[in-house]
């Protein structure tokens, strides 16, 4: 179990990066991705684990493969 949370964590790192990275603030990323700001947030803090379909959207958004926004590929 703490290997998961290990693995999120760095999941959501590499969201905030890549949000930071394009300069997206948490509200235009939401937009984006088609969710709530308050759902980013709670990605973002671990309160909520990220679902397939926001996790693809995420990787479109910020132009990344699935594998490199998994931390699979660099």
């Amino acid at each position: 179990m703490q290997e998961f949370k290990n693995y999120n964590l760095k999941i959501r790192n590499r969201i905030k990066k890549y949000r930071k990275q394009k300069g997206f603030s948490q509200e235009r990323l939401a937009e984006l991705i088609d969710c709530s700001r308050e759902h980013l947030v709670r990605i973002e803090n671990g309160r909520m684990n990220i679902g397939l379909g926001i996790f693809i959207r995420l990787a479109q958004v910020f132009e990344v493969s699935l594998d490199e926004l998994a931390g699979f590929n660099k």
